[in-house]
């Protein structure tokens, strides 16, 4: 913000917090994000929180950025994945040439969204990269106004081009949204109202300035610790506030079920002292969690390199403090939809949406058990296998 006023994305979220909680039910009807909320995601500046300050973003740090999207997700999980998205695809800013960072981000309604890599190839050609294909799981397409790609590239004898861990190198193309063909193909059992569908381009050209890689977080061009972060580990945090947001408002309800609910045949289920025991332990849980997880992004950022980036055991220990996070809301939010009985299974309840919907952020990759294998290599002096 450019008029010497403190921006709070935290309050800005909180503000909306009725709004988005009254469009939940048709989110996850229309699979899509209502277009009067969406203007007010923007007039919130919510999608340009990781942006960078010379494109009009506002560079909020992570731990900021981390309590936002958890207290969104509180009251949909869909609006706080695609809130996530759109700040996690902001971070190829810095990766841009200057002029080509402001094309694409200078609009304030500006979103770019993108599928993983698959495997396509780019081929070289004078001045960009030429490609055809398809990709999937897409979040916040059908909000986008940019599209992107991540693919390999094959160097002029055909070879793929190698990054530094001598891995096929992947590299971001980004175009116009009017240049891809979306595809409906996002029906699933939660975070309906993501859009992530597929989407394709045929023999598409994108210009050289229009394209950059997530993988060498050192070559940024915009100063400052936010950018020293590589943006897997960003993307992570986002993921880990959806699940934090969903289990914790979980929780919230549950106290509020159990203080009035008395089973067949049981005591009240505030009087139960193994959900007694259970609730404690939950807030526990989720606290240490949450509180874990800014030690980590404070410290880190407090000292991460205006240039270059955060060496390798930070970036570990960044993926095993969201990690941890979203493994331990998954348990939270398991352990209340089994006590919570038959109040947990209907349609429009407290519990039943949120169930779907961290049991969807559950298959994504960031939630793979495999992650703290690859932590602890590096905590136990052994060479990563993995890039944080």
């Amino acid at each position: 913000m450019d008029n010497g006023e403190i921006y709070n994305p935290l309050a800005s979220a909180g503000a909306l917090a009725g709004e988005i909680a009254e469009a939940a039910d048709e989110i996850e009807r229309t699979r899509r994000i209502p277009a009067t909320l969406l203007d007010q995601l923007h007039e919130a500046r919510l999608c340009r929180m990781l942006l960078p300050r010379s494109v009009g973003g506002d560079e909020v740090e992570p731990g900021v950025y981390l309590l936002t999207i958890e207290e969104v997700a509180r009251h949909d999980a869909s609006v706080a994945w695609n809130l996530f998205v759109a700040n996690s695809a902001a971070l190829i800013a810095p990766h841009l040439e200057p002029t080509a960072a402001r094309n694409i981000f200078s609009n304030p309604r500006a979103l770019a969204a993108w599928g993983p890599p698959n495997g396509t190839i780019a081929t070289i050609e004078p001045g960009g990269y030429r490609v055809s294909g398809r990709w999937d799981f897409a979040s916040g397409c059908r909000n986008a106004t940019w599209m992107g790609i991540h693919c390999m590239v094959a160097e002029p004898g055909g070879e793929p081009r190698l990054n530094q861990f001598g891995r096929p190198a992947i590299r971001s193309l980004l175009f116009p949204i009017g240049e891809a063909t979306l595809i409906d193909t996002w029906d699933t059992i939660g975070l309906r109202g993501t859009a992530s569908d597929s989407y394709s381009v045929e023999n598409l050209f994108v210009a050289d300035e229009f394209t950059g890689t997530r993988e060498e977080p050192e070559t940024r061009r915009d100063p400052g610790p936010l950018y020293a972060f590589p943006m897997q580990g960003l993307y992570a945090v986002g993921v880990a506030g959806v699940a934090l947001g969903i289990a914790d408002a979980m929780l919230s309800a549950f106290r509020d079920l159990a203080a009035r609910k008395t089973p067949r045949g049981l005591s009240r289920l505030a009087e139960s002292a193994a959900v007694q025991s259970g609730v404690a332990l939950a807030e526990a849980r989720l606290g240490a969690a949450r509180a874990f997880m800014l030690e980590i992004l404070a410290e880190i950022y407090a000292r991460a390199p205006s240039e270059g980036a955060i060496d390798t055991p930070d970036r570990a220990r960044v993926r095993l403090a969201t990690s941890n996070a979203i493994h331990g809301a998954i348990e939270v939010a398991d352990w209340i939809y089994k006590r919570a009985g038959v109040d947990a299974i209907s349609p429009g309840g407290a519990f039943q949406r949120r169930f779907r919907d961290i049991h969807t952020l559950s298959q994504q990759i960031q939630s793979r058990d495999a992650h703290f294998e690859a932590v602890g290599q590096v905590l136990l002096g052994n060479p990563p296998v993995v890039f944080f």
